[in-house]
């Protein structure tokens, strides 16, 4: 049994391209570097002593850069390529990264998260399009899963060496290390990989039909709203259950970041055989995404039933899993829309959801959480989450009057 499990992982992996596992190695170095996010509104709220509120705004600009920088990615991605913007990107972000801890005011900060996370954010958009050059097109969505498996990798070092960090040195310790792996990791990348055209014909189902325009594009606006009301469910991990975590729960920072290791723990070990089995099965890619989006519902309905401190793993547990389902075969929808010579402004439009919900998903949950506190904020992410899956339902019977 454990040796057939081997070999359906191993499989899992076949006929990818060498510079897709550069690819994800590069992610990776990077992703593990990511430490400083899973710790963000704790270093705001209790080392720069801002208030709950001002961590709201904080976040809400967070996301506003987001916001511009994908939508700059993708135009820039499409007049000058994919290579270019990636390097540049992450290189200046590195720099910007650093500098971040020494501005400890709240509108110096406010307008350096900004700027940061603008230029930071023109990475996505890239990055999406150079899995679409470096993959061959039956193998994008396990191409796409094989670099979230990178992102989630980084994640389970990230946040346990970033408590390690706090506990060792300081929270100024986490923007240095942060900084530095963004500008190792695209040096990396300069010297292994080799800028490729996209050349070929973008690739779709047979079921897809593909306009020119992203706003003309009836069921890809109908999916963004999805991708947004998902984003702004699980941004949630990151911006109020660690505030959640420590001050109903009492864990340390250490203790938070193991539990939130968890999570990409779960998914290095899962995603990859979970999502090369659905795309051998028949089970359509909106129902996989609708199957996630009941299991973020479900996550944080969970921390409505009880005070038992396990249910803290139980509810990352189906978390995890939902993520697992959901995200990957958003990847995979979302380039599957995009014609040629348009894949940068297609792939802007669905960071850029992203981008909004981390606009709206800090400042709304902590306003929420202020007002009505956490028990209210989770019932308000359950619900959420049974309207995107009531839009999943719209969203199928318009590409079924494609076809």
């Amino acid at each position: 049994m454990l040796q057939n499990t081997f070999y359906a992982y191993k499989n899992s992996f076949r006929g990818l391209s060498n510079e897709v596992w550069w690819l994800a190695l590069i992610t990776f170095i990077n992703r593990a570097g990511t430490m400083v996010l899973p710790f963000l509104t704790l270093y705001l709220h209790k080392h720069l002593h801002f208030t709950l509120a001002e961590v709201g705004w904080i976040m809400s600009i967070f996301g506003l850069g987001s916001l511009f920088g994908s939508y700059l990615g993708g135009k820039l991605t499409d007049k000058f390529g994919f290579y270019q913007v990636m390097f540049y990107s992450l290189f200046i972000s590195g720099l910007m990264l650093i500098a971040l801890q020494f501005i400890t005011t709240f509108w110096g900060f406010s307008i350096a998260i900004f700027f940061t996370m603008m230029v930071a954010d023109m990475f996505r958009p890239a990055m999406f399009v150079s899995v679409k050059a470096y993959s061959k097109p039956e193998n994008q969505t396990r191409t796409l899963t094989l670099v979230r498996l990178a992102i989630n990798l980084g994640f389970t070092f990230g946040p346990f060496l970033g408590g390690i960090i706090i506990a060792v040195i300081s929270y100024k310790g986490l923007f240095w290390v942060d900084g530095l792996t963004c500008i190792l990791a695209i040096l990396i990348f300069r010297r292994v990989l080799k800028n490729k055209n996209l050349n070929r014909k973008s690739t779709v189902e047979d079921d897809e039909i593909i306009p020119i325009s992203v706003l003309k594009d009836k069921p890809f606006l109908v999916f963004l709203v999805i991708v947004f009301i998902m984003a702004v469910i699980f941004f949630q991990l990151f911006t109020t259950l660690p505030i959640f975590y420590r001050d109903i729960y009492g864990l340390t920072e250490l203790q938070i970041g193991l539990l939130m290791a968890l999570n990409g723990g779960i998914i290095f070990i899962f995603e990859m055989p979970l999502i090369h089995r659905l795309e051998k099965s028949s089970i359509e890619r909106i129902r996989i995404i609708m199957i996630g989006l009941l299991l973020f519902s479900f996550s944080f309905l969970l921390l409505i039933t009880t005070q038992w401190i396990g249910i803290l793993i139980i509810s990352m547990l189906v978390i995890s899993f939902g993520e697992m389902l959901g995200f990957p075969f958003t990847n995979s929808f979302a380039i599957s829309r995009a014609p040629k010579g348009k894949e940068g402004k297609f792939m802007a439009f669905y960071t850029m959801s992203f981008a909004l919900a981390h606009i709206f998903s800090a400042k709304f949950g902590m306003f929420i959480i202020d007002l009505f506190g956490y028990n209210s904020n989770w019932f308000l992410m359950g619900v959420l989450g049974l309207i995107a899956v009531i839009l999943t339902f719209w969203l199928k019977k318009l590409i079924s009057v494609e076809q």
